[in-house]
């Protein structure tokens, strides 16, 4: 059996290992091995043809490829990227309003007393402006978390916005805003319920001054260890200024809020061929229902948006949506450019082990994550959103840099799907893992939230896996721990540095 996505499709996706003289479907043999979630040919493909798969062109045959024939990464040649010219020209070509109902019009969140997003967690977080403080911040955390945080049974957990950035880098380069604005966005995170705390060095290139306003520039916010008398100093003044903000933070109670004031966001990592068929279509039917309800959604991945541009385009609401998503495009091409390499360079051994031949296949796969609600705004890499509904958030595709970007845009709780497996998870918001086989929820069924292969197997449709997905994102957002949540998992935030280092 294999799996077809679109009538225009001469290729096919096989839903398990299949030897080769195998009987694949409608009496196609298979003429060698061919694993699973791999495409083979249904129609004889002579070389130069188009190879298609979600009904664009994957790429072109290097050779001729007999029908039955196994297709992979080495079977193609990889079509030129979509022009980003005059790309303002296909706004509003495939805007679609009648989105599926919503079945829940509200969660249980923390209300934000800044305004804006609501918390799904509430989390006092220590930022760091510099690497160098890392170590005594972390001794200090351990302390504080089995020393003082039981007694503040309101509080979820305490973090350490630790990172790499700071000092020995050109903190004046044009690009050095973008960490500088994930590091300052990071800090009114809606998770972190208003509190701030900031960990200085002292000597460091980014100053404290570049992460706070003035108001909030002050010794009830910032320690800075110069200035402090050794180490016990250092911790013993943290501890007791994070019980000041544990006191302040245990106040807060769970109420019931409207979904407007819930922002989630969308990513894939660790991908297969499934993932464009089954996890990532039911997350993008889930995304569909919470727009409808009033809330955000962010999606992202450049290189994973690239070749599917006319698509994301056609569903953008105004002109300068869509030539916001053309510069950010842009710019990606000019970086990726810049280190002589271009979009080719990210499917992951992993994904094409997975049965994703290059990144066209990939990306067509990705961008079903969010499914068909129009696009109200496209954000730079850790920039703020101004609007509701469905978000791009231009960021790098890899998994641990994502993250940061989408918590620094106001994300409260990330939906993340893949196909190989991978333990990534946040500290800072709840990381609900949604996988496209059931193979790997067998393997890791005590990490997988939700398993979407069933809709491989014809067991559960698209609609039906939405809706369930649907449910527990908002039973996450109202206190549910998720499995990864449930062992402590969390990676290490990676803050994304275009600029250069000296």
């Amino acid at each position: 059996m294999y799996v077809k996505v679109n009538e225009r499709d001469n290729v096919g996706v096989v839903i398990k290992d299949y030897k080769k003289g195998e009987d694949i479907g409608d009496g196609i043999l298979a003429l060698e091995d061919i694993p699973q979630a791999h495409k083979v040919a249904l129609k004889n493909i002579r070389k130069g043809e188009e190879v298609i798969r979600y009904g664009v062109v994957l790429g072109y045959a290097i050779n001729d490829i007999p029908k039955g024939t196994w297709i992979n990464e080495f079977s193609l040649e990889l079509p030129k990227s979509p022009s980003l010219d005059d790309l303002e020209n296909e706004c509003c070509k495939n805007i679609i309003y009648n989105l599926p109902k919503p079945i829940r019009q509200t969660f249980m969140g923390f209300k934000n007393p800044n305004g804006g997003y609501a918390g799904t967690r509430n989390i006092l977080a220590i930022h760091t402006t510099v690497q160098c403080v890392t170590g005594v911040l972390n001794v200090a955390v351990k302390k504080i978390k089995e020393e003082i945080l039981p007694k503040y049974p309101n509080v979820d957990d305490v973090v350490a916005i630790n990172h790499a950035y700071g000092c020995g880098v050109a903190i004046n380069a044009l690009e050095a805003r973008v960490p500088i604005r994930t590091l300052k966005n990071l800090i009114s995170n809606p998770n972190f319920g208003g509190e701030i705390m900031v960990i200085s060095l002292g000597c460091e290139k980014l100053t404290v001054d570049k992460l706070l306003d003035e108001k909030d520039n002050n010794k009830d916010n910032v320690i800075i260890l110069q200035e402090k008398h050794g180490f016990k100093d250092m911790i013993n003044s943290i501890i007791e200024m994070a019980e000041i903000k544990l006191a302040c933070l245990n106040k807060r109670h769970r109420e019931e809020l409207p979904l407007s004031e819930l922002c989630i966001g969308m990513q894939c990592g660790g991908s297969d061929a499934f993932s464009g068929v089954s996890a990532n279509p039911s997350a993008g039917y889930a995304s569909d229902m919470l727009v409808s309800a009033g809330a955000t959604v962010m999606f992202s991945e450049v290189t994973e948006v690239r070749d599917g541009v006319h698509h994301i385009a056609k569903r953008c609401l105004e002109e300068t949506t869509c030539k916001k998503l053309a510069t950010e495009m842009r710019w990606y091409d000019n970086y990726l450019a810049s280190a002589e390499v271009d979009r080719s360079a990210n499917p992951t051994p992993g994904n094409k082990k997975g049965g994703l031949s290059n990144i066209v296949e990939k990306a067509m796969g990705s961008i079903a994550k969010s499914g068909s609600a129009p696009i109200v705004e496209v954000l730079s890499p850790a920039e703020k959103p101004t609007k509701h509904g469905l978000i791009y958030a231009a960021t790098p595709a890899s998994d641990i840099v994502c993250g940061p970007c989408q918590l620094a845009s106001g994300i409260t709780l990330q939906v993340f799907m893949t196909g190989r497996g991978t333990p990534y998870s946040l500290a800072a918001a709840p990381v609900v893992k949604v996988c496209s086989r059931n193979d790997l929820k067998l393997m890791w069924d005590d990490l997988i939230d939700i398993n979407c292969g069933e809709i491989i197997t014809g067991s559960k449709t698209i609609e039906e896996k939405g809706v369930e997905l649907f449910n527990y994102i908002l039973d996450v957002a109202s206190g549910k721990k998720t499995l990864a949540e449930g062992y402590g998992l969390a990676n290490d935030l990676c803050i994304f540095n275009p600029a250069p280092i000296t």
